[in-house]
């Protein structure tokens, strides 16, 4: 049998792409694309399969299709990808434990990775100044995506524990970046005028999206097993990067940030937990995943932000 990978979630963009890009990879015989609604552009050498990972009817694609690598991309970040909070805490968390327990019963599965996030330390005051994987986060998310991420990762440490055969990868992703990305984080920065917290000044780091899936099919190859943070090289502070958009900037109390986000809805993300992110940010140390995986990003941070901005037609100069 030759190598057969499983990708969740190829109706979205990131998913999408990594179906595009393993069914280019001639090391790999056969993509199974899954998602509840078709694609709407997909590899001829992609076979799609619809179905929701809530469902245990997983179970059977993976044993039917002899599954070897399972890429679980169908994590949602944005309640507007999903149609509300709800929908998405279901298919974020009630479809990783369906498609863990499909995992489970797959017996040719050797490898899993799954696309986590960085939000999963939270942020806060007492952060460290570079977090590294085995750290606790000083400030425990409580709400949106991040709680999702952490209870993501929660059933995945519980599926190594009992696969301990199986190779499992983790990459907590800094907040991806790039001209074809939509996130909660590219909409607050696509804001005519941009609030940013009043007296704060996060610290952030980014991951160009051809990065992201640059070292997910490397992981592909290179099993790995291990959670990683995934970020660009340096760092920005969170008014760098407005005045290389070439915005204004609007001080704001936090507390009125957050009645902003219940009025905007989908046109930016002021939770609190958001809020948190724009004061206080958060770094990363990639140390790890560079001796393990002996992988580095070609995108810097700067770098990876300029060409989000460069590419939307706002970028106004690199010098700060």
């Amino acid at each position: 049998m030759g190598r057969v990978v499983l990708v969740t979630g190829v109706s979205r963009y990131l998913g999408g792409r990594m179906a595009h890009m393993l069914a280019a990879d001639p090391s790999v015989d056969e993509v199974v694309g899954v998602d509840a609604v078709p694609p709407k552009d997909i590899p001829a050498r992609v076979r799609f399969v619809r179905a929701d990972i809530r469902n245990p009817v997983i179970g059977r694609v993976m044993a039917d299709s002899a599954v070897d690598t399972v890429v679980h991309m169908g994590v949602i970040t944005t309640p507007s990808q999903a149609g509300g909070r709800s929908v998405m805490k279901e298919i974020n968390v009630i479809g990783t434990m369906q498609l863990l327990a499909a995992c489970q019963q797959t017996p040719t599965l050797q490898h899993v990775i799954v696309k986590s996030s960085a939000m999963v330390y939270g942020s806060g005051p007492r952060d460290p100044a570079m977090f590294t994987e085995e750290m606790e986060p000083r400030h425990q998310p409580r709400s949106g995506w991040a709680k999702d991420s952490v209870e993501v990762e929660n059933y995945v440490r519980g599926f190594a524990r009992r696969r301990p055969h199986v190779n499992v990868t983790m990459f907590r992703f800094a907040n991806i970046i790039g001209p074809n990305m939509r996130t909660s984080l590219t909409h607050y920065f696509e804001l005519p005028v941009i609030p940013t917290p009043l007296g704060f000044n996060g610290r952030m780091q980014f991951v160009h999206e051809d990065d992201a899936l640059d070292v997910i099919q490397h992981s592909v190859h290179h099993g790995v097993p291990g959670t990683f943070n995934v970020a660009g090289d340096g760092v920005m502070m969170l008014h760098q990067a407005i005045h290389r958009l070439g915005k204004p900037s609007l001080p704001t109390p936090g507390p009125v940030l957050v009645t902003m986000g219940r009025t905007l809805g989908a046109l930016a993300d002021f939770s609190a937990e958001q809020v948190r992110f724009l004061s206080f940010g958060r770094g990363l140390d990639t140390g790890l995943l560079h001796r393990s995986l002996r992988w580095r990003p070609r995108w810097s941070t700067p770098s990876a932000f300029d060409d989000y901005a460069l590419r939307r037609g706002t970028f106004s100069g690199a010098n700060v």
